[in-house]
């Protein structure tokens, strides 16, 4: 990773994390969704509304670390629109993008700016802060 690109993705952790998008339990709900890490004390509820297959709202309230929050944020960003499939397929490649040795290449073309989170490789014990909504999430879509 170029110092370039680790500070482009530092900005946008730090930026999802100071104002989070998609925060807040929207007028209607079809599903609340609890995430948590008792280990470190973050707690998330997801909110999702779907029309079919297809992921129509995704919010969430709730506190946690910087990378939890940060990580929750872009995840409900990436998803909206996107079929339960597609989000399942994400979630998966983010995971095991987050799962590799800190040079392992990765598809960067589908994860976007998740890639943010690259740096959380060499971090092992940050790696559950990352995906824990990505893991409430799934497991409801796959349920």
């Amino acid at each position: 990773m170029t110092p370039d690109s680790h500070r482009l993705y530092e900005s946008i952790i730090l930026d999802h994390n100071k104002s989070p998008r998609n925060y807040g339990k929207p007028a209607q709900a079809a599903a609340a969704i609890e995430a948590v890490n008792p280990l470190c004390g973050d707690t998330f509820t997801l909110y999702l509304v779907a029309d079919g297959e297809h992921i129509t709202t995704l919010s969430f309230e709730g506190n946690g670390c910087a990378i939890s929050k940060a990580s929750a944020s872009l995840m409900t960003c990436m998803l909206k629109g996107k079929t339960r499939e597609a989000a399942v397929a994400l979630g998966n490649a983010f995971e095991s993008m987050l799962q590799k040795e800190p040079d392992a290449p990765v598809n960067e073309a589908l994860l976007g700016d998740l890639m943010a989170f690259s740096g959380v490789r060499a971090f092992p014990m940050r790696i559950k802060c990352a995906v824990l909504c990505w893991r409430a999430l799934l497991a409801h879509l796959t349920a």
